[in-house]
């Protein structure tokens, strides 16, 4: 996992499972995450259909495609019937393990963003194939988000994270952070990175 958000997410879900393969949905606390809300998604899962719709999504997650995301499919994100994720949700709710893929979103303008989607298996009153806890966020964040949204993704890779638990740093980081994770992440002017920092 690259991305800090995915990192923080990946030891809030870890620390609230124990010893479990995942956790309660009910043992979600919003207040305890709400650095990464934004980012974050839930999916609900229909294994019978093999489909998965978006359930909650993240004001950053709506802003990357322009829409408000609450009950759409969570393939129509790909934009291509033959690009149907359905593999990515079927190994996270099949195995009760999670995801971590490398997408590429694409524009109309064919203005193009780099992405890190984290997948992970949550209970759901006691079935372990019903909701997926999920967080989707951009490398460095685009200046033409929000104005002009992502139309097509493309998974680039992906990886199985298994059963291993989260690094204890990033647990604590977590905890001490002053404000929202996706607040470090550079923004695009241009050709430039601009880096958000103080002065001292």
């Amino acid at each position: 996992m690259k991305h800090p958000t995915s990192r923080m997410l990946h030891s809030y879900w870890d620390r609230l499972r124990r010893a479990r393969a995942a956790p309660e949905r009910s043992e979600i606390e919003p207040g305890e995450i709400r650095n990464l809300l934004a980012d974050s998604l839930i999916l609900e899962i229909d294994m019978r259909r093999s489909a998965a719709s978006v359930r909650l999504a993240g004001t950053h997650v709506c802003a990357l495609f322009g829409r408000e995301l609450r009950g759409r499919s969570f393939a129509e994100l790909w934009g291509a019937p033959e690009a149907d994720p359905w593999r990515l949700v079927e190994a996270v709710a099949l195995d009760t393990v999670g995801v971590v893929a490398g997408l590429r979103g694409t524009t109309e303008r064919a203005e193009v963003v780099d992405l890190e989607l984290l997948l992970l298996p949550l209970r759901h009153h006691g079935e372990t194939q019903s909701r997926v806890l999920g967080a989707l966020s951009p490398a460095c964040v685009p200046q033409w988000l929000g104005i002009r949204p992502v139309t097509r993704l493309q998974t680039t890779s992906m990886r199985i994270l298994g059963h291993e638990s989260a690094p204890r740093d990033a647990e604590a980081t977590l905890r001490d952070l002053p404000e929202p994770a996706n607040d470090t992440v550079p923004l695009r002017r241009g050709h430039l990175l601009v880096h958000p920092g103080g002065r001292v």
